[in-house]
């Protein structure tokens, strides 16, 4: 299992990123990589909450569900389905508040499909370029929520 570690200080209330990140239905709103996001449960946000995701690219997509809310705390979502070369992924949320800034911490941890040929691949490949769209993902969640 692969682990990347990201985190970026945003200077809005925790609790306007928190709506942003919980809200399932808001994630095409500030992540550049994201073409559409579409609810596929009766509830928009907290656990159990689920979505499909269609990427920009316009070749990948994923859906997944919320599997830890702890408002203004913790908050993890679960990959179910994707067209990426992985099995398994997870991300994980903390938040942090310092200095009229917020902290947001981000932990993913993933496993690769394809077995050793997916480890070459995720060396080469597979974590340089997850660990790029984070970047941009958390970018995005700067902006939309300081704007």
């Amino acid at each position: 299992m692969a682990t990347l570690n990201n985190e970026i200080q945003i200077n809005a209330p925790i609790e306007k990123i928190w709506d942003a990140l919980s809200n399932i239905d808001e994630l095409d709103k500030y992540d550049p990589t994201v073409e559409k996001c579409t609810i596929l449960s009766k509830s928009k946000n907290g656990v159990g909450a689920k979505r499909k995701v269609s990427m920009k690219d316009g070749k990948n997509w994923f859906d997944e569900k919320c599997t830890i809310s702890i408002p203004n705390k913790t908050l993890a979502y679960e990959l179910t389905a994707c067209s990426f070369p992985v099995h398994r992924l997870n991300h994980i949320y903390s938040f942090e508040n310092q200095w009229g800034k917020v902290k947001v911490k981000q932990v993913m941890n993933y496993t690769v499909k394809f077995g050793f040929f997916g480890k070459i691949l995720d060396t080469l490949i597979i974590k340089r370029q997850s660990n790029k769209g984070i970047k941009l993902f958390l970018n995005g969640l700067k902006l939309y929520v300081e704007n």
